[in-house]
């Protein structure tokens, strides 16, 4: 098994330590370190993974090195991971941080690899969004693939799609969770009890989630097998089109996206 190294211990690097070990990874093949130890003790504790006590123990012998701190903390990343990661084989999981930003920070590594993975992960069931600036050796992109599908399913995409990748699939889970609380919310209206109108909110999102992606046609074949005409559904969807709900759907993608590469710029 190839030995991967986590900077950073949060939830994302648990996720995926967690997804690894689920797909046989055995614990002493993953490490991990943080700068206060705090994290990364906990981290090791809970799985059995290494807990490096240095960033020299922790790339020794590793052949990957996971990015998982927080975005803002790269700047005054120990400048000894220049020289330490020669050879290494670099993944980032940073929000904003671009593949230039990047290579200047880690200017011997082998490969450097961006993603942007979401929440869902943390249970197995999310996309991650990556992008390379050279392609892979197959060996590489193998363990990239491999990386990030214990996260769930992966997407590649050029580097230039990546703001937009963030402002869907990233970003995206605030917004299903903002309808869920509307929906749920809307039935209180209606005169349902909360309890139930959470759980009728949940378990339809869920179901219609699923059966979307179970079936693997367009949104809109699956709407349309809902909605008779002059009946309730289309009451509903008569009501969401007159307020432009697409249009407002359309435009919280653009603004999410707009501000992914103010971040973008600012790395």
């Amino acid at each position: 098994m190839p030995k991967i190294a986590f900077l950073g211990a949060g939830n994302m690097a648990a996720a995926m330590v967690d997804g690894l070990r689920a797909k046989n990874f055995a614990s002493t093949d993953l490490s991990c370190h943080t700068a206060s130890g705090k994290s990364a003790a906990g981290l090791a504790a809970r799985t059995g993974i290494t807990h490096a006590r240095s960033l020299d123990e922790l790339l020794a012998d590793a052949d990957m090195l996971v990015i998982a701190f927080k975005p803002q903390h790269l700047a005054s990343a120990d400048p000894q991971l220049a020289e330490l990661t020669a050879d290494k084989l670099v993944v980032s999981i940073l929000a904003g941080k671009r593949l230039a930003t990047l290579t200047k920070l880690f200017p011997r590594a082998r490969a450097i690899v961006r993603t942007m993975p979401n929440t869902p992960g943390s249970i197995g069931a999310g996309i991650t969004g990556w992008c390379v600036a050279q392609p892979l050796a197959p060996n590489d992109r193998a363990l990239v693939e491999q990386l990030l599908g214990a996260l769930g399913r992966t997407v590649e995409v050029p580097e230039a799609q990546m703001d937009a990748l963030t402002a869907v699939s990233s970003s995206g889970p605030a917004y299903v969770f903002e309808f869920a609380a509307a929906l749920r919310d809307a039935g209180i209206a209606a005169g349902l009890a909360p309890s139930t109108a959470n759980l009728l909110a949940v378990e339809t999102l869920l179901g219609a989630s699923r059966l979307l992606a179970h079936k693997n046609i367009e949104a809109e074949k699956l709407r349309d097998a809902v909605t008779s005409p002059n009946g309730t559904t289309f009451a509903g969807l008569q009501r969401m089109g007159a307020s432009d709900f697409r249009g407002l759907i359309r435009e919280t993608v653009l603004a999410a996206k707009a501000r992914s590469e103010e971040l973008s710029c600012d790395s």
